[in-house]
């Protein structure tokens, strides 16, 4: 029963997660602590990843409830090292080369992401937050800026540039965000537009002539295919 994963390579622990449901959690804990050892716990339970590569902290941030993301992560600092904290949990990736903070955007929670932001600025370093947060890209050739556009949600786009502002310089600003593209060729403002995210547009639009020339809007953003 604790154990057990379905087709998908999920466990109860795991669907209590996406689903918010605190209650379940602290029921299968219980149980959990029990019945197993320390190290089924450690593995199939606080990390235990699905077929899609997802673990419970992912789940957690899929699923958009913060009480259970902070849950999750009292749990973890009990059981885990700091390295397990760090390499299993913030900066572990899915299938497709997302972790708890790409589900957070990718959901528009602005909440969550913000949780997930605190608790990722005070385990790492800021050029880890660079490298493997603001500069990672997906499968599809796409990092936060991009996934941003293509969630739509005009808040999220603000504080990811507000946070970008404060990690990045001004040239990774310009290279890896505002002229970013992904691996279909397409930048924010095509993502936006394809969306049909006018809010979206204009905001990109208003950044981006902070940072940028009228020959760079022009040929970069305006008439770049």
């Amino acid at each position: 029963m604790l154990l057990r994963t379905d087709n998908e390579g999920g466990n109860a622990w795991h669907y209590a997660a996406f689903w918010g449901k605190l209650e379940i959690m602290q029921k299968i804990w219980e149980l959990a602590t029990e019945s197993l050892s320390t190290e089924e716990i450690k593995k199939e339970i606080l990390l235990g990843k699905d077929k899609w590569g997802k673990n419970a902290w992912h789940n957690a941030a899929l699923g958009g409830n913060l009480d259970v993301l902070q849950k999750i992560w009292e749990l973890a600092k009990e059981r885990l090292t700091t390295e397990e904290i760090k390499n299993e949990m913030l900066l572990r990736t899915c299938n497709i080369g997302w972790n708890a903070w790409h589900f957070a955007v990718s959901e528009g929670k602005l909440d969550v992401m913000q949780k997930t932001w605190e608790l990722t600025k005070n385990s790492l370093t800021k050029e880890e937050i660079k490298k493997e947060m603001f500069l990672s890209k997906d499968n599809r050739g796409r990092n936060f800026w991009l996934l941003t556009a293509l969630v739509g949600k005009l808040d999220v786009l603000q504080k990811i540039w507000e946070l970008a502002k404060e990690i990045l310089t001004t040239e990774e600003i310009k290279s890896d965000m505002l002229l970013r593209t992904d691996n279909e060729g397409r930048n924010a403002w095509h993502i936006a537009a394809y969306g049909g995210k006018l809010n979206l547009m204009l905001k990109i639009l208003e950044l981006t002539k902070e940072r940028l020339t009228s020959d760079e809007i022009k040929n970069e953003m305006l008439l770049s295919t």
